[in-house]
């Protein structure tokens, strides 16, 4: 079966965890940022000058050390989300989530039905997957794939126990744009 998503282990034991933040579009500074300790560190997509392609390179250079691949993605929008987490995220952190259906929208397009709506390709995030054996496969990115909602307004602030009552929501990420 795939790896297990350690920085999803990490918070499920009520352990602490440290996420670093990546605007440089360079493989060179992500592989730096990857060996410096952090459980996880996000490429952020929404603000700044990444794109998917420097995303791909970026993951490629952390692929060899022991962090967690989260992207901050530039909207709650099913083509980007999954597009990312094709390319290797193991979690999506989407901005402006309001309300309870923004927030099962995110979880729907971060899941393989029949738990969601995202698409399968067999890109980088699926090399791993073995013929004979791809319901399995499917399973386990569904388990492992973290969904983190931003709560950045008052609106998703006064909306946070319905939004983090969703099934699938993983983490609430309250903060400034």
């Amino acid at each position: 079966t795939m790896s297990t998503n350690q920085l999803k282990a990490r918070w499920k034991a009520g352990k602490a965890a440290v996420n670093g933040w990546l605007a440089i579009p360079s493989g060179f500074s992500a592989e730096v940022m990857a060996q410096c300790g952090f459980d996880s560190v996000t490429v952020d997509m929404q603000h700044g000058v990444q794109d998917y392609q420097s995303m791909i390179q970026c993951f490629q250079a952390m692929d060899k050390h022991p962090v967690t691949k989260l992207v901050r993605v530039p909207w709650n929008e099913p083509g980007i989300i999954g597009k990312a987490l094709d390319g290797g995220a193991w979690g999506i952190i989407a901005p402006m989530i309001n309300t309870r259906e923004q927030a099962e929208a995110m979880v729907s397009a971060c899941r393989y039905p029949p738990h969601g709506t995202r698409g399968s390709a067999f890109g980088v995030a699926h090399t791993d997957y073995r013929i004979g054996d791809v319901p399995a496969d499917i399973a386990a990115a569904n388990a492992r794939t973290m969904v983190i909602v931003k709560l950045e307004t008052r609106k998703g602030c006064d909306n946070a126990d319905e939004i983090m009552s969703v099934p699938g929501v993983d983490i609430g990420f309250v903060g400034h744009t």
